[in-house]
């Protein structure tokens, strides 16, 4: 082959390339993310061919609906208040205190992290539910003890409380290490005292990060499912379970879609707010020599005794869940329905039970099945979407901005989305219905982890050397070959964690599972939801602790292998 043909054969394959990826990512774009959203506003306000506004009427006379609202913001700015002053004093204990044991204490608080969703709150249900661990300790030393003291507002409240606190020991432990001690020594030297030093250097240095948790945690209230769920009881029903109940009816599916449609609305308006604040700037310390936070010592003795009890009050708030799911896991089911730990009653029936019983390890691999396909699609995407941003193609930015769009919409809006649009065949979905499928849940898995894994794997494309693939290009290289050979192994690990955490996250879902879930194909989270309703079965009880413990082991695993210590600073540093 000439030199001349050789070169038309590279222009002509680079635009079949480009072609391809262009025509790919529109119809990607327009089928997954664009239309099914449009359609779900059209469904409601477009009916019988004109523009009615009868769903609203609907909406405003329903009694179930206006309550789920009113719950909602009820809950939302609540839970904002009270993960923010959990959240700030987690931070300051392991941070910036000098509290005895803190490596400890850390751990402890951020066991939300290796569960949560269902499997949490189920914990939370039983240590404090009517039947309940420490209820029943309460009944037995409290005169008139109301077992039913675990239900209602102030239960939702609890348990989304220290669920959401995790966030604040992520971002705002960063932000605190930002902090200048040379700053705080000055202030020390000048004779400030240390609360006025912790309110006028220490936390303006937060404000920017804390705002922005308290906002996702406020769009976290209003999007709340699990915990109204199971401990909401009859009188304190959020959107989101009002969503799901309307949307199994079709005389009200236009009601779900509504209050869907109202809960994207606030989502987005709350993260425009959000994107404001950031752009307002960061206020932190300077000075020319920058030296780490040193932690500092209470010095009143009554001040300090109370901290170091509040600490550990804490700790054994989010320690105890985890310790008893662990011990009840291994118990017969006379011991998890007494809710009295019998030592001389340990067995790995429960486990056993788990791995030998189709209907027990039936949604473990349904959910394994759905979380590694959904992450790797999310991963091959998202890494061509990467490398067209990187190659600054015309349709770059678009494709970029599109491809976010997921989040600014809340999950319960984007499934709507997804059920209102596929329960007919479209032609730009191959004429197929996919409402009542199994795919449909694997494209909504997709569509949540998009924007997450754009921006990660954006980072640590942007991270690498450039001169490696002008290297490639001057020896002959094809662009192909560059990214395959020279590229992809050095942003692999970055890659394969953010993989890591998508499958991790997707393993228990509920929220994204219980609206798109093939009857057939119960997802984990689906099915632990039921057996958490069939409250008398204490083989059901059982059997969550154990999908507990094994989430607990591979959320374990996974946080290790993305934050371990051979992986912690270059994925910080990408990310």
């Amino acid at each position: 082959m000439t030199e001349k043909k050789k070169r038309s054969f590279s222009l002509n394959s680079a635009f079949a390339y480009k072609a391809f990826l262009l025509v790919f990512f529109v119809w990607f774009i327009l089928a997954c993310l664009v239309l099914p959203n449009i359609n779900t506003v059209v469904s409601v306000f477009w009916q019988e061919g004109q523009l009615t506004f009868e769903p609203l009427h609907k909406l405003l006379s329903s009694e179930r609906a206006m309550k789920s609202l009113r719950n909602s913001f009820i809950l939302a700015p609540s839970l904002s208040i009270t993960v923010g002053v959990i959240g700030i004093s987690l931070v300051l204990i392991t941070e910036y205190f000098d509290i005895k044991g803190a490596k400890i204490l850390r751990l402890g608080y951020m066991t939300t992290l290796i569960y949560g969703g269902i499997i949490l709150v189920s914990g939370y249900k039983f240590i404090y539910g009517s039947n309940g661990f420490l209820t029943n300790i309460f009944a037995s030393i409290i005169p008139n003890f109301p077992t039913d003291w675990f239900e209602g507002y102030w239960a939702v409240l609890f348990v989304m409380t220290f669920a959401c606190t995790s966030n604040h020991m992520i971002f705002l432990r960063n932000a605190m290490r930002s902090v200048d001690f040379q700053t705080v020594e000055a202030a020390q030297n000048m004779g400030a005292k240390s609360w006025y030093i912790l309110r006028r250097v220490v936390l303006p240095v937060l404000t920017p990060s804390l705002l922005a948790v308290t906002i996702l945690t406020f769009i976290t209230g209003l999007s709340a499912t699990s915990a109204p769920m199971l401990v909401g009881g009859t009188d304190f029903q959020t959107i989101t379970p009002m969503i799901l109940s309307f949307s199994k009816s079709t005389s009200s599916r236009d009601l779900a879609a509504l209050l869907a449609i109202f809960l994207g609305v606030a989502t987005i308006l709350l993260l425009l707010v959000m994107t404001w604040i950031e752009r307002r700037g960061h206020y932190m310390s300077v000075s020319k020599v920058k030296t780490t936070i040193v932690k500092q010592k209470i010095r009143n003795p009554v001040a300090n005794v109370l901290a170091h009890i509040y600490a550990y009050v804490l700790f054994l708030i989010y320690v105890v869940p985890v310790v008893l799911i662990i011990l009840f896991s291994f118990t017969d089911s006379a011991t998890i329905a007494s809710r009295q730990l019998d030592f001389s009653k340990f067995t790995l029936n429960n486990y056993i039970s788990v791995f030998t019983k189709t209907t027990a390890y039936r949604p473990f691999l349904v959910s394994i099945a759905y979380s590694a396909l959904s992450s790797l699609a999310v991963a091959v995407i998202v890494l061509m979407a990467c490398r067209v941003i990187q190659k600054r193609y015309r349709f770059a930015n678009g494709l970029e901005y599109s491809l976010l769009i997921p989040w600014l919409l809340p999950t319960t809006l984007i499934a709507m989305g997804l059920i209102t649009t596929y329960n007919v065949p479209q032609f730009y979905m191959f004429n197929k219905v996919l409402t009542g499928t199994s795919i449909i849940l694997f494209l909504g898995y997709l569509i949540i982890k998009i924007p997450f894994t754009l921006r990660m794997t954006k980072a640590a494309f942007f991270s690498l050397d450039d001169s490696l693939e002008d290297a490639a290009k001057n020896l002959g290289a094809r662009t192909s070959y560059t990214f395959f050979r020279v590229l992809l192994p050095v942003i692999m690990p970055t890659v394969l964690a953010i993989f890591a955490l998508n499958f991790n996250s997707l393993l228990g879902d509920y929220d994204m599972s219980v609206f798109l879930y093939h009857p057939l194909n119960q997802t984990l989270g689906v099915y632990i939801k039921s057996l958490t309703d069939s409250q008398t079965n204490a083989d059901n009880t059982a059997l969550t602790f154990v999908y507990a413990v094994l989430m607990m082991i591979i959320s374990g695993v996974v946080l290790y292998f993305v934050y371990g210590r051979g992986n912690r600073d270059k994925f910080d540093k990408q990310s």
